[in-house]
């Protein structure tokens, strides 16, 4: 205890004591403020809101909560850190902005993130990526956390389904997403960046909160969350989630829709002056439309090879965190997890005369996760976070695992970060991690980062790091028979992928100006990128593998910059400019003589894949603005060239504005808040997948009505 204080509320008060914002104003730059409201607002085709945001300039709303000065993060190294002494560049979104986005599905947040790409939900999951190798659907090469549980899942061939990811986005208090490797803090699967939602605590919950959304393309959404105190140390919140639409349309052969349920809840509680515990809970599950349309005698028929059918989806967990203050400069963490994922598309393909059942995407995955974290002040200028963690995965799969029932595999791991201020303009950090892994063997992920803090609002920050990415179970393991043809066999010996980075990144926090920049320039070399490829070209009896194949260099910059000219105007611009180039593997050509790499037009697939697996300029534009009478507006524009998904599909470039305008009421002494959302307001465009005419899928405006009701 100090002045009557624990160390847990020591710790609190000082984080908010660093996060506390700083109250300017710059009436000097109100005329060019207006100005680009102006242009953008236009831009859009809402001119109609242009004398609205004059006179909310004028008003000069009393809130402050738009603008706080850079927070406090702990995604990088697991230390709590300023972002200026942070080893590699961290995107903060934080509630108010989350709120005020014209969204509904969680995976449209990260469109404000330089670097980052992602498309709706359709007959396959939502997907997000950075800087490309997208060519697995759920890609495994970005790591997903909700309250510090990984959603990557061995059922999901070690993957992220972002149509189960367990949170409403209600419910987030905070998205901290490292723009870089991680593999030092969070293992392999942090190979190209890290994304950690924090969800709100407990004890700012309270009260019944219901919610509904009406609009077109079948959208059709509920919401109901609670919160109260659990006996006298503890508080907790549920929140049930229902959402339904028609998904994307298609000009000929396609369909597709999606529906998902989610229960989630959380309960902390404070144990002793020094203890505290949370516990989390939960349950989703989704459904999306899978198939295609087939011309049977010029009649247009669902294609009995590839028949209309629903792939189900679910996941289930469990949470325990125990945290203990040791003192006022350490403090221990125990965490548990454990969870099950489920997926089917089963179907029977009649295959000529000798059915067989195709379920390329049924698995059942279960994972057990232990850690434990220490986090110290070894002196005036040194602090250490280290720990070690060890999960245990199992998959069963009948179409991929074919056989072999449930197919374990460990990984144990062990990481530190250290930072060190010997003065007031250095910061070092050194980070190291070693992981051995039952199926791919020991790897370790070293980082070096040093910042020069110029002066108070600017700093300069040198860093290199080396990660590794490990395969899934089934590319391993894998053992897949489609009838006759011998679809996929795993490779035990498979290497992992290495990337090599070295970037140089800048931070500028200047707090009078109430604005930020933060810029990152990288150079990223992927070393052994790892495809599946068709070992012998019209050969059923030799299967498909997951193979190195290229080295892939990724060289470019990426901004953000952050600017509140006024108490009631947020502004955030974000934009990245890369060039990728890959190089064949001299292995892969002279090992798989009669492989898909030798013909001329899969190598240039594979090529376009490389080259563009990342828009090469990307751009979004996020204006919020509270105006008169208690409405609030926001505005996203996002500008993107051509990209590939996968080896067969393209997503063109395209140009895209969403909207959002909201009343926040009080009626009777209840609060509540009516909002209309217009998604795709400057038309329909592509995203996703367009292959050659007709067989597009086409993202149309969608706009609908939420109403909530706080009780």
């Amino acid at each position: 205890m100090r002045n009557g204080l624990c160390p847990r509320c020591c710790l609190r008060l000082s984080l908010l004591c660093l996060q506390l914002s700083i109250r300017q104003r710059l009436n000097f730059l109100k005329n060019a403020v207006k100005k680009s409201a102006i242009h953008f607002v236009s831009r859009c085709r809402w001119s109609v809101f242009g004398a609205s945001l004059m006179l909310a300039f004028s008003a000069q709303a009393e809130e402050h909560f738009y603008f706080s000065s850079l927070p406090v993060v702990a995604s990088v190294s697991r230390l709590p850190q300023r972002l200026a002494d942070a080893p590699t560049s961290v995107t903060v979104i934080d509630r108010e902005m989350i709120r005020n986005l014209p969204i509904r599905d969680l995976n449209d947040v990260f469109r404000l993130v330089p670097g980052f790409q992602t498309y709706p939900n359709n007959t396959e999951a939502a997907r997000v990526t950075y800087h490309g190798l997208t060519d697995e659907e759920f890609s495994p090469r970005l790591q997903v956390m909700v309250d510090g549980r990984s959603m990557y899942s061995p059922a999901f061939r070690n993957g992220t389904n972002w149509a189960l990811i367990p949170v409403a986005i209600e419910d987030i208090e905070r998205i901290e997403v490292v723009r870089g490797t991680n593999a030092v803090s969070y293992g392999s699967n942090a190979f190209l960046g890290v994304i950690n939602i924090i969800t709100v605590d407990p004890s700012v919950v309270r009260g019944f909160s219901v919610s509904t959304s009406y609009g077109n393309q079948n959208v059709r959404d509920y919401s109901l969350r609670t919160g109260g105190k659990l006996g006298e140390a503890g508080d907790f919140r549920f929140t049930y989630r229902q959402q339904n639409d028609d998904g994307l349309r298609d000009r000929y052969d396609w369909t597709d829709s999606y529906f998902s349920r989610l229960f989630d809840f959380r309960a902390d509680f404070a144990l002793t002056e020094r203890d505290s515990l949370q516990v989390s809970a939960g349950h989703v599950d989704a459904v999306t439309q899978r198939g295609r349309l087939k011309f049977d005698n010029a009649v247009l028929k669902s294609d009995t090879g590839n028949p209309f059918r629903d792939f189900e989806q679910s996941n289930s967990y469990l949470q325990f965190q125990w945290r203990r203050a040791l003192s006022n400069d350490s403090d221990f963490q125990l965490r548990y997890a454990y969870s099950v994922d489920k997926g089917t598309e089963a179907y029977v393909n009649p295959n000529n005369g000798a059915p067989y059942i195709y379920d390329p995407w049924g698995a059942e995955g279960s994972r057990h996760e232990i850690e434990a974290q220490h986090n110290i002040r070894l002196f005036e200028t040194v602090r250490l976070a280290w720990g070690g963690s060890w999960r245990q995965d199992a998959v069963r799969a009948q179409t991929t695992l074919a056989g072999q029932g449930d197919v374990s595999r460990d990984v144990a791991r062990i990481f530190g970060n250290l930072e060190w201020k010997p003065s007031s303009w250095l910061t070092g950090n050194l980070g190291l991690s070693g992981e051995d892994d039952s199926l791919a063997g020991p790897h370790f992920a070293p980082r070096l980062s040093v910042s020069f803090h110029l002066d108070p609002e600017n700093t300069l920050r040198f860093g290199t790091s080396r990660a590794y990415r490990t395969g899934s179970t089934v590319d391993y393991k894998g053992d897949w028979h489609n009838g006759a043809k011998y679809q996929f066999r795993g490779d035990p010996n498979m290497p992992s992928e290495r990337m090599d980075t070295v970037e140089i990144g800048y931070l500028g926090d200047w707090r009078d100006w109430r604005m930020s920049l933060d810029v990152r320039l990288f150079n990223e070399k992927v070393y052994n990128r790892l495809l599946v490829i068709d070992r012998n070209d019209g050969l059923d009896s030799d299967p498909d593998g997951m193979l190195p194949i290229q080295d892939v260099r990724m060289r470019g910059v990426e901004y953000q910059w952050r600017w509140q000219p006024f108490n009631s105007t947020r502004l955030v611009l974000s934009q990245m400019f890369i060039g990728i180039d890959a190089e064949y593997l001299a292995s892969a050509l002279a090992s798989n003589p009669s492989s898909t790499l030798k013909g001329a037009t899969k190598y240039s697939l594979i090529d376009k894949l490389s080259e563009y697996g990342t828009p090469h300029r990307s751009t979004s534009l996020l204006l919020i603005q509270k105006l008169p009478y208690g409405l609030e507006f926001s505005a996203a524009g996002y500008w993107q060239s051509n990209m590939k998904w996968s080896i067969n599909t393209e997503a063109l470039k395209y140009r895209r504005v969403d909207t959002r305008l909201a009343y926040p009421f009080r009626w009777a002494g209840r609060g509540g808040e009516l909002a209309w959302i217009v998604q795709s307001a400057n038309g329909a465009h592509f995203e996703y997948k367009a292959y050659n005419n007709p067989a597009d899928r086409i993202v149309e405006r969608r706009q609908w009505l939420t109403l909530r009701l706080d009780f």
